[in-house]
Order: C-alpha cells, then sequence, then structure tokens
C-alpha cells in the first residue's frame, strides 16, 4: 500500500508552526519518536515524513510508512524543549520502546505529563486500516530491521542506532506474535 501524499500533507498542514516538542506514533497511535524543534513543529515534522534532512531517517531509526500521528507540544520560550522533551521520552520508553537519535537526561523529578495541544492524523483510516495487519507489517518491519542492521554493521556503530535496533526487534517480535496467532491450526 503506498502512503497516500496528499492526506499526509493536509494532516501536517494542521500543526502548530511553534516551537516545542512533538511525538511521532504509529499505526495504533503508540509513540515512536520524541522529538523538538527551536523553530517550527510543523517544518521539523515536514521534514522527517519527506526524508528530507533528518538523522533518524538517515540513520534508518524510524520508518514513516508507520507513522499516523504526529503529537504536538508547542512552548513558549525554547528553553522549555529540552526540558520537556526528557520528560516526554522517559514517561513513554518504558511503555514503548522510543528510537530516538539522543536519549535525553532524566529529569530529577517525576513531573505532571502534559496532554499535547493538538493529535494530528497524518494518515487516513483507510491506509490505517490497510496496513495494521501483521501480513503488511511483519515483513515491512523485517525488512526495515535489516537494513537498520546493515546501517549499524557499515555506517554507523552507535548506541542510538543500537537502541533503535532494539525497538525494532521488540516490533518485529510483537508483529511475529501477531502473524502466528492468525495462523490455523493443521488438520491430521
Amino acid at each position: 500500500m503506498a502512503i497516500d501524499f496528499s492526506f499526509r500533507r493536509k494532516g501536517v498542514s494542521k500543526l502548530t508552526t511553534s516551537p516545542g516538542v512533538y511525538i511521532l506514533a504509529d499505526l495504533n497511535n503508540v509513540p515512536v519518536y520524541v522529538g523538538q524543534s527551536t523553530s517550527s513543529i510543523r517544518g521539523r515534522v515536514q521534514r522527517h515524513l519527506t526524508s528530507a534532512r533528518s538523522d533518524v531517517i538517515a540513520n534508518r531509526q524510524i520508518d514513516v510508512w508507520e507513522i499516523a500521528f504526529v503529537w504536538a507540544y508547542p512552548v513558549k520560550t525554547n528553553a522549555m524543549i529540552g526540558p520537556l522533551e526528557a520528560v516526554l521520552f522517559h514517561h513513554y520508553h518504558p511503555k514503548s520502546r522510543l528510537m530516538n537519535g539522543t536519549v535525553p537526561a532524566k529529569p530529577s523529578r517525576r513531573p505532571k505529563i502534559p496532554k499535547p495541544a493538538d493529535v494530528v492524523q497524518v494518515m487516513s483510516d483507510e491506509e490505517i486500516a490497510e496496513k495494521k495487519g501483521p501480513e503488511l507489517r511483519l515483513p515491512r518491519q523485517a525488512a526495515h530491521y535489516a537494513q537498520l542492521v546493515s546501517h549499524f554493521v557499515s555506517v554507523k556503530n552507535s548506541d542510538q542506532v543500537a537502541t533503535s535496533m532494539d525497538a525494532h526487534f521488540e516490533r518485529l517480535a510483537k508483529y511475529h506474535s501477531a502473524m502466528l496467532g492468525l495462523s490455523t491450526p493443521e488438520k491430521k
């Protein structure tokens, strides 16, 4: 299934142009990446989703094929960005391994987790429904994992890429289990 770029552009156009923090979430609206922009959340997300000048895309850490939702957390001052990114990263990472390029320092206290100002869908309901099945997600994830391993071995052997490999392997195992759950027992 091809990405509906028209729907994606319309969704991204609804994002704020304010600086702040954003979360890229998958087909199930589960966070996979927490990022920041000191200029425009919309502009930064657009670069991620078009693979233009984005380290996490260049390093194959996230697969934009799975990105269906963006959560936006605009801030009043750029000084608020780093602390907010750290809070969100350390809140969501234990629940669903994130694929960030760098891991922000853990906050010294447990602050209240803010709600996003906006949650924008960047993939149509039809496309999400079609892509959600493990019969599409498993081979896609296996191929992406293989690309990430190759990149790790031949280009960038780093802690950040290794962390993303762990996150992708966890997703691969989940899709594998879901696929096996779809299998029917053999008749004797």
